[in-house]
């Protein structure tokens, strides 16, 4: 009840503002301020405005994202001082203000003598707010410092991460994941390869809803682009990390970059060594025909993850011609890990009389690499935008798991010991072709092409102690399956942009091949199918800063790794999770509104949106037999469930209330409606058949606050909230969190040092309660217990300042969408 209590208290105290009184002679002074060589509007610049007759007469503002600022002031005589950090400060002396001025646009220009042996620290904004996509610069959020890419996503408003590092988007799993705009080459399990990338490594992450035609026709609800850090100042620069923390957590990581005039030379080096905790608890109560209770099982886990890892990149531009660049990158990552586990099962009569309790040890070791190539070639035919785009890739990945599983009752006696292998090899090519012709400023036309050829062998063996004690292979659970995908894809679109008008039409060709060979069962099967994606976006600009749009796109999900290997689950008994290798595709079709208003310090951006999905994909749960004690085993799997639609509402703003403090809150409610049949044979040879229609509303909330204290320390905050949601077979309960994180800047601003806390309540945890005719389960999930972190940063020869310029024109080439 006390961490419930702190919650709230949290809320109330980002949601509270300082009430202000307004005189009655209010007039404003409004002015834009940007950079004068480059006309780039500066965020955060500050405006002092002070009375010269009055000292106390004193007032100010920061500018906004678009370097605007509008100041209200009661009409005196003024000196307006505007300050920007390696800037010359600009000074208007004794201007009379009697009624609202507009300065227009203020031109400051840099201050070489105060650059030079300076690192400017100036901040990004958290937030970036557009229309057809949201960015979320994450390379100086503290409250991720010492984390993975997992963990930075999570943090992401609209985006969660499950206990088993499955990636969903405004609720929704079939979502795309890619690395600075490639698929990952661990594609058959995107949470293991989010956890191998260290979070200091990331510089930011775009969460688009409704992708055009350009992007992989792959998510259902959308995509989600991760940026990983890649430097391009003159010279040699960078940064070194280090932490701490608790559960024994350390590492360091490191980011190099050096360019001259033909070449960019830029390479990054993380390692990280951590041990977290985590514990389950699955409680049921079976019936017997008539309904009547017939005993009762609980299991409780209690888990340690310890894993090592390491992750190193490096990556070479070299600009052959003034036209030419050829882009050559290797990535390396590789993590081990060792999770021992501790299971009680205990089994009681009706009347919740214990009538044995059983304790299964799990010991296991895991190891993961991967390699990673890609070259690109980009021709800019001219400085207008005309280029071609031509990149191709290679990734190969392992992993290895080993387990050695004992079972033992209350007098430790060994019941059963089963050992276990399972290994997964991937190997994945990309090739990839972009080109662009402008027509004009306005007008676009783009047309590309992109082969993804993927062979994933996945093999799961198992040895189990018989009566002599001698172990011997258990054919059971034996399995070794072959999964091959190619998809061949032809895009084409067109964009213009008339006065306050802008459109963009999008045709995506996709020609998809799988085989999915059961090598035990000499079962297989051969897949082709090719569809037409269109994409289509309107937006219209009512005035400055004011704009809606709307969108349609057709989106694909198909099933991979463990959602189609029948042997994917060896840690209970009783409750399996098996995959299902004859799902097929979803398809989707995507609309979505969106509004956005620009209102000085606050911005707002609103979607409404719908999605139709056909083969929709649901999980459910069946009882197949009994064990040896007579226990009904319970077996969760994925099938095409008939039809679902989505409808939603997302309110996305970033308000200012003052200098020193900003906000960002995002809200998504949406109802998922399901329709359809399940109908399977059971195992006493009944077939039973089970309506999964379903109406299941629900909403998840997040508030971020970044306050400045005194002595300038940054204050983070980060509260977040899953309501509850029903299903067919039962609910998934509500859950609410925070993070917390303090961070300062030292040694003139060379450095900063970071503590945060995930999880500042240990309140997060999935639950869920599941209803069968013969069954009914609660269980509660926590990947992860609090945590804590303690990190240094040191930047040499680097501006934040100056990775804004680069990240913007990063944006923009890679962007080319922005037009609307």
């Amino acid at each position: 009840m006390k961490a419930i209590n702190y919650v709230y208290f949290t809320v109330f105290a980002l949601a509270t503002s300082a009430a202000y009184s307004q005189e009655k002679d209010q007039v404003f002074v409004t002015g834009t301020i940007v950079e004068k060589s480059t006309n780039t509007p500066l965020e955060y610049a500050s405006i002092t405005i002070e009375s010269t007759t009055d000292a106390n007469n004193i007032t100010g503002d920061m500018s906004d994202g678009s370097g605007n600022f509008n100041i209200p002031v009661t009409p005196d005589t003024y000196q307006i001082r505007i300050e920007y950090l390696g800037y010359k400060t600009f000074v208007i002396d004794a201007k009379d203000i009697a009624a609202s001025v507009n300065l227009g646009t203020i031109k400051i220009e840099g201050d070489t003598e105060v650059l030079e042996g300076v690192v400017i620290q100036t901040q990004r904004a958290a937030v970036e707010l557009k229309l057809d996509k949201r960015i979320y610069n994450v390379g100086d959020n503290a409250i991720v410092k010492g984390g993975n890419a997992s963990d930075v996503l999570d943090n992401i408003p609209s985006v969660e991460v499950d206990s088993e590092g499955n990636v969903s988007l405004r609720g929704n799993e079939s979502v795309k994941v890619l690395i600075d705009g490639k698929p990952s080459g661990m594609a058959a399990n995107i949470g293991d390869a989010l956890k191998m990338i260290p979070s200091e490594s990331l510089d930011r992450v775009e969460v688009i809803t409704n992708p055009s035609a350009r992007y992989e026709a792959e998510g259902g609800a959308g995509i989600i682009n991760i940026i990983l850090k890649k430097g391009s100042n003159a010279g040699i620069n960078g940064s070194v990390t280090a932490n701490v923390g608790d559960p024994t957590s350390y590492g360091a990581n490191a980011t190099v970059n050096y360019r001259e005039d033909k070449f960019n030379l830029y390479s990054s080096l993380g390692y990280a060594k951590n041990k977290t905790f985590g514990n389950s608890l699955n409680e049921s109560q079976y019936f017997d025909e008539n309904g009547n209770t017939s005993s009762f099982v609980d299991e409780y886990s209690r888990s340690t993850r310890e894993r090592e890892s390491i992750n190193g990149n490096i990556g070479l531009d070299y600009n052959l011609t003034d036209k030419l660049t050829w882009t050559n990158n290797l990535t390396y990552r590789k993590s081990t890990g060792d999770n021992p586990r501790t299971l009680n099962y205990s089994n009681y009569d009706a009347s919740r009389n214990l009538l044995y309790r059983n304790i299964r040890q799990t010991e296991e070791d895991d190891f993961k690499e991967s390699v990673e190539y890609n070259t690109d070639f980009t021709y800019k035919f001219n400085e207008s935008g005309h280029q071609l785009f031509v990149s191709g890739s290679i990734n190969k990945n392992r992993d290895i798991e080993d387990s050695n599983i004992t079972t033992t009752n209350q007098a430790n006696t060994v019941l059963a010991q089963d050992v276990t292998k399972a290994t997964e090899n991937e190997l994945r090519h990309i090739a990839r072709v972009d080109y662009v012709l402008p027509f004009n400023e306005n007008s676009q036309f783009e047309a590309g092409y992109l082969g993804n050829f993927n062979d994933l062998n996945t093999k799961f063996n198992i040895n189990t102690l018989n009566s002599d004690g001698v172990l011997e292979p258990n054919d059971l659970f034996r399995n070794d399956l072959q999964y091959k995908e190619q998809v061949h894809a032809f895009y084409t679109q067109f964009g213009d942009k008339m006065n306050k008008f802008s459109y963009m039409l999008g045709l995506r060709w996709e020609y998809t091949e799988i085989d999915v060979n059961q090598i035990t069962t000499m079962d297989f099967n051969k897949k082709k199918y090719n569809n037409f994606f269109p994409s289509a976006f309107v937006n219209y600009e009512f005035a400055d800063g004011e704009n809606v749009t709307a969108s349609y796109s057709r989106r694909v999900r198909r099933p991979r790794g463990r959602m189609l290997n029948p042997i994917s689950n060896y840690s209970s008994s009783i409750n399996f999770f098996m995959g299902n290798p004859d799902l097929d595709p979803s398809f989707t079709n995507a609309i979505d509104l969106g509004y956005m208003k620009r209102m000085g310090r606050l911005t707002l951006n609103t979607s409404v949106y719908f999605n139709h999905t056909t083969d929709a994909t649901q999980f459910v749960r069946r009882v197949d037999g009994v064990n040896e004690e007579g226990i009904p085993i319970s077996i969760s799997s994925p099938i095409n469930l008939a039809t679902e639609y989505r409808y939603g509402l997302e309110l996305n703003a970033n308000y200012s209330p003052l200098r020193w403090w900003r906000l960002n809150a995002n809200a998504n409610l949406f109802q998922v409606s399901t329709r359809g049949d399940y109908s399977y044979v059971d195992f006493e040879g009944i077939k039973q058949t089970q309506n999964f229609d379903n109406d299941a509303f629900t909403w998840t909330a997040r508030l971020n606050s970044n306050i400045t204290l005194p002595a300038k320390i940054n204050w983070q905050t980060n509260f977040m909230y899953t309501g509850a949601q029903k299903n067919a077979q039962g609910k998934s309960l509500g859950n609410a969190s925070v993070n917390m994180a303090l961070s300062k800047d030292v040694l003139k601003d060379k450095a900063t040092i970071a503590l945060n806390v995930q999880d500042l309540f240990n309140s997060r945890k999935r639950m869920n309660e599941i209803q069968l005719a013969q069954a009914f389960s609660y269980s509660e999930m926590q990947w992860r217990e609090r945590t804590i972190n303690l990190s240094f940063t040191y930047r040499f020869n680097q501006t934040k300042t100056d990775r804004q310029k680069d990240q913007r024109k990063q944006s923009s080439s890679e962007d080319m969408d922005d037009m609307m």
